[in-house]
């Protein structure tokens, strides 16, 4: 069935320190997040087994980590993370930022911190 979805009727939680995010839409192979991060947040380092994730910033700028690698986005660029990468997102500025996070397939249960 086609449905529409938005901020207003997606499923929200919140994650981190006041983070923010909406499911656009989720099944076993696909899942869609908006999220946002407040000044000065950032997530834990971790990887998934199986699942890949591309971020799309739509406002702000987003630092990641990746493999030890860091790399800057600004609004409208993305970046693709492959699986059993080491990664996390951090807002190292002063702004919001608004960001869409896909992952194929769904990253419940597929997620491993590292200390």
């Amino acid at each position: 069935m086609n449905k529409v979805t938005d901020k207003k009727t997606a499923s929200h939680y919140t994650w981190g320190n006041n983070c923010d995010s909406w499911i656009l839409s989720e099944n076993p192979s696909l899942s869609v997040k908006q999220e946002t991060m407040p000044p000065g947040t950032r997530e834990q380092l971790h990887f998934h087994t199986n699942a890949q994730q591309f971020f799309f910033v739509l406002k702000g700028m987003a630092t990641f980590y990746v493999d030890e690698t860091r790399t800057t986005l600004n609004k409208h660029q993305g970046l693709l993370i492959d699986k059993k990468s080491k990664h996390f997102i951090a807002n190292e500025t002063n702004e919001p930022i608004e960001f869409i996070v896909i992952s194929q397939p769904l990253i419940n249960n597929d997620r491993t911190n590292v200390d």
